[in-house]
C-alpha cells in the first residue's frame, strides 16, 4: 500500500534566508583488516572447526539466510553450499528473516534475489514458506517456533552477521542466537516473542537457544562480522555446542568495529539512504541516535533500493521531503513495526516538498544555532563512515585527529533546479 501525500504548503518565517551549509568531504580511518579469500577461509573453517564431515554424506542439509545486507554473502553462502556437496551433502537455503519482507513466503525470497542468492546462482533448492512446527515453549508460556522445512531437515546450518542490535543491548544481540530465536521463528514466532517487549530479550533469547538447541537439529554455525568498511572481518565455523559461546565472542569483536562519527556533536545530520538490509531501524542507531550523539535535528533523504520500500524507523526521523514518503510502501512498514511492538518507529515525520526545503528548514528548527556556521555532517548511510561530508563549524573539532583527512574544498551543498541534493 503506497499513499500519495499532497504538496507540503506550511508557514515558517525565516527560513529562505538561511544560507545554504558548506560541506567538505573527510576521509575517517579505521580498522581496515579483511578476508580477501573468502571462499578459501570458508573451506578451512568448515574443514578444521566441523569434525566427521561424513555424517553429513546423503544428509538434507538446511541453510538460513538473513534479511540483512552483509557484503559478499552470496559468494560465502556459495561457498558453504560447495563445501556441503563435496561431504555428500544435499543443501538447500531457506529465508530466516521473521516478518521482514513483508512477512510473505515471495517477499522473502525476493530479498534473498537482491543478495544475489537465488535457486540459479546458488545451484540448490531455496525452499520460502511462512509455515512453521512449534517445538518447545518457555517458562513464560511463550510458544517456541521454528520453520517447518528448517525443522524436517537432518542439519540446519545457522549462518548470520553478528552485529549490534538497534533497541537492546546483552550478551547476544543480532547474529546466530537471534536468528535461532527469531530470524527462524518466521512471522508467527516472531510477533509472538516481540510481545515481551525489547527490554526482555537479553534473558529470553538465550534462553530460546537453549530449547532450541536442544529440540532442532542444528548441524553448525557460520558467524560473520564486517569491520568499518563493509568488508568482511571474520567468518567462523563453529560447532553446535559453542555457538553460544562464539555468538557472544563475535559481538565483542563487532562492537570494536563499529563505525562512528569521530566527535560526537553536531546541530544537523543529513542521511543520503536508509534502509532495513542497512539496519533494522533504516539506520543503525549505535552510529546515529541521541544515545551516541548530541544532536539537534536529522533529514534522510531516501529509501534504499535493498529495502523494497520499507520504512521501518521512520518515526525516528525530524524531517523527509513528499517524495521519500511516496515511496514507502506502509503495509510492508508497517506490518514489520507491528511485530516489533514499537508502534512509535511508524509515526510519519514532518515533510516538505524538496530536499532543498528539508535541510533548511531542519535548520531553522534547531535552537541555538549560528546559521551561518552551524555544524552538519552529510552521510550516505550508516553502513558507509569512511567518506563524510562535514560543515567548517564541526571539522574544527576534529581537525587536529591523526585518523581524519580533509579530501575536498567546502562548498554549498548542491541542489539541482528543483532543489534536489546531487549525489557525489
Amino acid at each position: 500500500m503506497k499513499i500519495n501525500f499532497p504538496p507540503s504548503d506550511f508557514v515558517l518565517k525565516g527560513w529562505e534566508q538561511i544560507p545554504v551549509p558548506r560541506l567538505a568531504k573527510v576521509r575517517q580511518r579505521f580498522n581496515d583488516a579483511h578476508i580477501i579469500d573468502l571462499e578459501g577461509h570458508i573451506r578451512a573453517e568448515m574443514r578444521t572447526k566441523i569434525s566427521q564431515p561424513e555424517r553429513f554424506c546423503g544428509k538434507r542439509i538446511c541453510i538460513t539466510g538473513s534479511s540483512r545486507g552483509i557484503a559478499h554473502i552470496d559468494r560465502m553462502m556459495k561457498a558453504v553450499i560447495e563445501e556441503l556437496k563435496a561431504w555428500g551433502a544435499k543443501p538447500f537455503l531457506i529465508p530466516a528473516m521473521g516478518s521482514h519482507a513483508g512477512g510473505t513466503a515471495e517477499g522473502q525470497r525476493e530479498m534473498l534475489a537482491s543478495f544475489g542468492i537465488t535457486e540459479e546462482t546458488m545451484g540448490v533448492p531455496i525452499l520460502s514458506s511462512m509455515e512453521t512446527v512449534q517445538y518447545s515453549s518457555l517458562p513464560d508460556g511463550t510458544p517456541l517456533y521454528v520453520d517447518r522445512y528448517a525443522y524436517e531437515s537432518d542439519g540446519i546450518v545457522v549462518m548470520n552477521k553478528v552485529k549490534q542490535h538497534t533497541n537492546f543491548h546483552g550478551k547476544h544481540e543480532s547474529g546466530l542466537a537471534k536468528m535461532m530465536a527469531i530470524g527462524l521463528a518466521k512471522h508467527e514466532g516472531a510477533s509472538l516473542f516481540h510481545m515481551k517487549g525489547f527490554d526482555t530479550f537479553a534473558e529470553r533469547i538465550p534462553q530460546v537457544c537453549e530449547e532450541f538447541l536442544r529440540c532442532c537439529p542444528t548441524a553448525f554455525g557460520i558467524g560473520i562480522v564486517e569491520n568499518a568498511y563493509n568488508e568482511i572481518l571474520e567468518v567462523e565455523a563453529i560447532p553446535t555446542e559453542k555457538i553460544l559461546e562464539r555468538d557472544a565472542a563475535l559481538l565483542e569483536l563487532a562492537k570494536e568495529n563499529t563505525a562512528k562519527f569521530k566527535y560526537p556533536r553536531m546541530d544537523l545530520i543529513l542521511i543520503d539512504e536508509m534502509g532495513k538490509e542497512i539496519s533494522g531501524c533504516g539506520y543503525d542507531p549505535n552510529v546515529v541516535s541521541h544515545e551516541v550523539l548530541d544532536y539537534k535535528k536529522i533529514f534522510v533523504k531516501s529509501l534504499s533500493e535493498g529495502t523494497h520500500h520499507n520504512a521501518c524507523g521512520i518515526g525516528n526521523i525530524d524531517i523527509v521531503t513528499r517524495k521519500y514518503l511516496n515511496d514507502v510502501d506502509w503495509t510492508v512498514t508497517w506490518t514489520n513495526i507491528a511485530t516489533s511492538t514499537e508502534l512509535f518507529s511508524g509515526r510519519i515525520p514532518m515533510y516538505v516538498n524538496t530536499d532543498r526545503e528539508a535541510v533548511l528548514v531542519g535548520l531553522r528548527c534547531c535552537n541555538d544555532v549560528d546559521f551561518t556556521r552551524p555544524s552538519v555532517v552529510r552521510i550516505k548511510n550508516t553502513h558507509h563512515m569512511d567518506e563524510i561530508w562535514v560543515s567548517e563549524a564541526y571539522w574544527d573539532h576534529i581537525r587536529d585527529r591523526e585518523d581524519v583527512e580533509l579530501l575536498s574544498e567546502f562548498e554549498p551543498i548542491p541542489f539541482d533546479e528543483e532543489g534536489w541534493m546531487i549525489s557525489e
